[in-house]
Parts: C-alpha cells; structure tokens; sequence
C-alpha cells in the first residue's frame, strides 16, 4: 500500500487581481494580495471631533483617486481616537463617489521589508493603491525604516505614481525617545545620526495629530452611535452611563465610546448590523 510522502513546499499562493475586490491584506511569505470583501469600517459620518483632519485626508485621498498629486499620511497620537478608522472610512467613502477607483492594501508592520516586492507588483497595474500600515512604529536595532525611506522617496524607482501610503502611529517621530538617544551617543556624528532617525517621519507629506476626547465630543460620539443602531435610551440616562464606562476605563475616545455602545446594545437585546 504507498505511503503519503508529506508536502514540504507551501501551496502557490493564487495569482494576484486587483480587479478582485477594493481591498486586501498582503500576505509577504506567500507574495499574494488576499481580497477582503467586506472591511471592518465605522460610517465616515459617526466619526466626531476630527472634522479638521477628516476634512485633509478626504481631500487627499480624493486627489489621489482622481489621478492627481497627493502626499503620504503619517496619522500620529493617542490610541483610539480614530486613526485607522478614518483611513478605512475615506477610503469607503471615495469609493462610494467613485466606484472601484481605489483599492486598499493593508500591509503589516512585521511585513515592511517586504515593501520593494508589493510595489514591483503594484507598479505594473493601472490601478490606484492607498498601502495602509497600521501601528507603525520602529523598536531599537530594528533597521527596516531605512528601508521604508527608500521605498517612500529615497530608491531609484521611487514611489510608484499609483500608490501612496497611510501609516497610523502613536508616536509623531515613529521611533522611542531611547532610541534616537543611542544612535546619537554611538554614531560619529550625533546630529547626522539623529537626523536620519528624524527623518523617517520626514518622507510623510502630510501629519495629522489626533488627540484625547473632551468630555462632550465623547458623549457626541456615544449618542451618534446609539441614533445610528436604534437603541433607544433617555439622553441622560446615556449620558451618565457613557461617563461611567469611561471612568471605568480610565479614558475617553471613540474606542471606548464603541466598547459602550457593544455593551449597551448587548444589555439591550439588539444587533449591531
């Protein structure tokens, strides 16, 4: 009776079509652009209190859908304040004006080496590309920005015509305060070595500061999200339990003001559909 001989090289991955759907996750190992075909999205109208840099990234991203000059985003500051949230909902709400006109690819932080490859493919397409790189940032002794200064304007190609990039990150600089401080005491020239670290976040064109939550754009959030799915509790009812929950928490922004809403929408009985 033969024996199964155990496969030892990976299965190949599908041919990759950018036609296939408006988004997908970049699989590095395999070189395949995975389709997404339902993203997990907030509606661009619940997003409140970011009117100023919802304004510039819907600008941005509409100039760049429409085949015109546009910059690489560097979304920097406190965790939850809608960041990735607003990337993902412009990049719907582009769409939703001009369908299909712009595919967005979700590449992992671990991934960015692998950046060269993705944009050898994606250079050959007709098609525009927003790359969105979620959590950004760079830990001591890890040299991959320099290669994502490369990609973004440093290589010979350079940044391919149809595709920009959109990077979240905590940290306005992307790298940790000790650091910068190594590179300048090791290097010869501690300016020019701080300068090079610096200078990651220089390649963005554009930086959109998000900040912690007042208490009543934190309670606008909390009501536009209780009006969108129909739970019908008294204003100060909501009020004061929203206040609770994020005293709880130790915090206010839209990621908690969500964490209520599932909460209060479970307690309730109904679906968030």
């Amino acid at each position: 009776m033969p024996t199964r001989v155990p496969r030892l090289v990976p299965p190949q991955a599908p041919a990759n079509d950018l036609d296939a759907s408006d988004a997908f996750v970049w699989h590095a190992d395999r070189g395949w652009l995975a389709p997404v075909y339902q993203v997990n999205r907030v509606e661009i109208a619940l997003l409140r209190g970011i009117d100023r840099v919802r304004d510039i990234l819907l600008d941005n991203t509409e100039r760049f859908a429409a085949g015109l000059p546009a910059n690489n985003v560097l979304l920097w500051g406190a965790r939850g304040t809608g960041k990735s949230s607003l990337v993902k909902a412009a990049h719907a709400a582009v769409n939703d004006m001009h369908p299909h006109s712009l595919a967005l690819i979700e590449i992992h932080r671990e991934d960015i080496p692998s950046l060269p490859h993705l944009l050898s493919l994606l250079r050959l397409s007709a098609r525009r590309c927003l790359l969105f790189c979620d959590d950004l940032s760079f830990d001591q002794h890890d040299t991959s920005y320099k290669s994502l200064k490369a990609v973004l304007e440093g290589g010979i190609e350079g940044r391919p015509a149809n595709v920009v990039l959109y990077a979240t990150s905590n940290r306005r600089h992307l790298m940790p305060r000790d650091m910068i401080e190594n590179e300048r005491s090791t290097a010869i020239n501690p300016a020019e070595a701080v300068e090079e670290s610096v200078s990651m976040s220089d390649r963005f064109g554009l930086w959109l500061g998000f900040h912690s939550l007042d208490q009543d754009t934190y309670h606008a959030i909390v009501h536009g999200y209780a009006e969108r799915y129909g739970l019908d509790l008294p204003l100060d009812q909501l009020r004061a339990e929203a206040s609770e929950w994020s005293i709880t928490r130790g915090s206010r922004s839209g990621r908690v003001a969500w964490q209520f809403i599932q909460d209060l929408a479970g307690r309730l009985g109904k679906p968030l559909a």
